[in-house]
């Protein structure tokens, strides 16, 4: 098992505030922010494992299939990793393939198409597995080195700390930060609107009679 270099991406809100925000008094920083935007936004970094598999037969065999469960359980696998499988140029491996997709079904997760660049050539009669990791934290907070005790016309050197440091702490997916995620619209207002009609045209409880319950008695003799 190798792990790749990580490497960073600031999110698209941090990008477009570097890049639209002049302020004549030098570099954008915390202490001379003139704007109501945080100079402090997520960092995502991403890592990458990486693990060979011997795909001989165009198949896993059982310890090889024991390896990949065990990488899995090492690198503690989690929702948000990224699953991809690479094979040999000119010498594809779907059988093999199939096999590490089944063995990450039993954890929920999809096998994604593609993968990242990754140091050295995958050799024939091997399948790489590569597991991409994204994780997100705003650097530099908190932050309380502005020496101002009064308040001016710029923001502390501290704005935005605390917000975006839990939307990177409770991100379920950090990549989420960059590209976003398309939506599912349901565009029927006849669907939204179930729950309140059901509430208006119900009618209430405690309008209803209470039940009625008839008890019957019964005597007996004794000889």
């Amino acid at each position: 098992m190798r792990r790749a270099t990580s490497f960073t991406a600031i999110s698209i809100l941090a990008l477009g505030l570097g890049a639209c925000t002049v302020n004549p008094r030098g570099p954008l920083t915390a202490a001379n922010n003139p704007s109501i935007y945080s100079v402090h936004q997520p960092i995502v970094q991403h890592t990458n494992f990486v693990l060979d598999l011997d795909a001989s037969g165009d198949s896993l065999s059982p310890s090889e299939r024991a390896r990949l469960i065990g990488w899995f359980e090492g690198i503690e696998l989690r929702y948000g990793d990224q699953i991809y499988v690479e094979e040999p140029r000119d010498y594809p491996s779907p059988g093999a393939r199939a096999d590490v997709g089944r063995v990450l079904g039993e954890y929920g997760m999809l096998m994604q198409n593609g993968a990242p660049i990754s140091n050295g050539i995958v050799a024939p009669g091997t399948v790489r597995v590569i597991a991409s990791r994204s994780t997100a934290s705003v650097p530099s907070c908190p932050n309380w080195n502005d020496p101002r005790l009064a308040p001016t016309t710029n923001t502390s050197a501290n704005f935005g700390c605390a917000m975006n440091s839990n939307v990177a702490a409770m991100v379920a997916d950090p990549n989420d930060l960059i590209r976003g995620r398309q939506g599912s619209v349901d565009s029927s207002g006849r669907t939204a609107a179930r729950a309140v009609r059901v509430y208006r045209e119900r009618q209430p409880t405690g309008t209803q009679p209470l039940p009625t319950t008839s008890s019957g008695s019964s005597s007996g003799g004794s000889n």
